[in-house]
């Protein structure tokens, strides 16, 4: 399978942060979200990506360029939108939107012109009377009607309050439903990227501590709500990642359910009274808090 981008023992060191050791690959077609706290490295990542920062170890490759060497090449085929991206207050939107086909040929206007009406923007309005949410779409059109064949996305949806986030989510999971383009999609709302992502990546204190698809991370985790004395040896349940005593009752999460789970806590004395599927936010937090293999 073609790989839209790959990562290979990826380091960035700066006086304050450090990414470590990266291995990440991104197969062409899909959407991967990462996950991390603020500051967790995650725009660190994309930099690297867009060739803005030089990894200092390791190899990046990007749409098949080897980066930083090719980056040229590569950046014809990347869109990237964050946060803190900034348009010109006193220009349209169609001004952005020539600017942009005069630098891109592969600029689709009828596409643009289908996203316009998807987003409900006003192309002749200038940027300074459009909310947040507005300029977060209008840098989605910008980026998306060039048709990147990578779209990284580095904290899109942070500022919006909950009714223009919902927007921007909707929208891009319209747009990315029809189109097969490889994404990335950085955020530390789990709730953002649980929503768009088919894979998802676990980021912290610059170190990757998981990689998988959505389905068998929230297949595998349960929290087990359990009765009984707990005893060293049931310190050793496999997969076990955190415990809590909530008066006589103990809550167990744990990482690589199977049928068998109910048998192995009975051996050890607890009786389970219920089991429950986990979120994406729950096992993040997790997985952090444990510093466990996801």
């Amino acid at each position: 399978m073609t790989a839209a981008f790959t990562l290979s023992g990826v380091s960035k060191h700066y006086s304050h942060f450090a990414l470590k050791d990266i291995g990440l690959s991104l197969p062409e077609g899909q959407i991967m979200g990462l996950v991390g706290v603020n500051g967790a490295g995650k725009t660190t990542l994309l930099r690297i990506l867009t060739g803005i920062a030089r990894a200092d170890a390791g190899t990046v490759e990007v749409l098949g360029h080897a980066m930083p060497q090719q980056q040229v090449a590569a950046k014809r085929g990347i869109g990237f939108a964050s946060e803190d991206m900034r348009l010109y207050r006193t220009r349209s939107l169609r001004w952005h939107m020539d600017l942009i086909r005069q630098i891109y040929p592969g600029w689709d206007e009828a596409y643009a012109s289908e996203l316009l009406r998807r987003f409900d923007l006003r192309a002749e309005q200038p940027m300074q009377g459009h909310s947040h949410g507005q300029r977060v779409k209008a840098l989605l059109l910008l980026n998306l009607a060039r048709r990147p064949r990578l779209l990284l996305l580095d904290e899109p949806t942070t500022g919006l309050d909950p009714v223009a986030r919902a927007e921007v989510l909707d929208a891009l999971a319209d747009v990315l439903s029809d189109e097969r383009r490889s994404v990335l999609f950085s955020s530390h709302n789990t709730h953002d990227v649980e929503q768009l992502a088919d894979t998802i990546s676990f980021l912290h204190d610059g170190r990757l501590l998981a990689s998988e698809d959505k389905e068998t991370f929230l297949d595998r985790w349960r929290r087990v709500v359990c009765q009984g004395e707990w005893t060293p040896d049931a310190q050793q349940l496999p997969g076990l990642a955190a415990v809590r005593r909530n008066g006589s009752m103990l809550e167990l999460k744990v990482n690589g359910f199977d049928d068998h789970l109910g048998a192995r806590l009975r051996a050890q004395g607890l009786s389970v009274h219920s089991l429950h599927p986990m979120s994406l936010e729950d096992i993040f937090i997790t997985t952090v808090r444990q510093g466990v293999a996801a």
